[in-house]
């Protein structure tokens, strides 16, 4: 039988893992050519008349992999159900979206973190 604390690491590997493999599918660059064929651009007039390119989904399966909420639950179940059926291939995967998701969120801090003090700075010189 499986330790609880083990379990818990592994569901907290796998809420990262998935975290992760949900922003590469959604945003990353490096995964654009997956979305492309499901997108188009559209030309979108704002209430001041200005014009601008927007990319839109054009299939139902576009917006699947446009949505970060829709992908995310895809991406859950594929690693849920990978880590389930195929453990000994999926848990390598698992450990290293993990580490890059766990990672991510760190950045994501540090960067906020280090723009507000930047911001602050700025203010800060000018009311010398």
């Amino acid at each position: 039988m499986v330790e609880i604390e083990s379990l818990w690491l592994i569901y907290i590997m796998l809420i990262l893992a998935s975290y992760r493999f949900t922003h590469l599918i959604v945003f990353d660059k490096i995964t654009e050519f997956i979305r492309n064929p499901f997108m188009k651009e559209e030309t979108i007039t704002d209430s001041n008349g200005k014009t601008k390119k927007k990319r839109v989904p054009k299939s139902k399966f576009g917006y699947l992999l446009n949505c970060y909420w829709c992908t995310g639950v895809w991406s859950a179940i594929i690693l849920g159900a990978g880590y389930l059926l195929f453990p000994k291939i999926f848990i390598p995967i698992i450990f290293i979206f993990s580490i890059a998701g766990a990672q991510a969120i760190l950045e994501t801090f540090v960067g906020v973190g280090t723009k507000a003090i930047a911001l602050l700075d700025r203010y800060a010189d000018k009311l010398k």
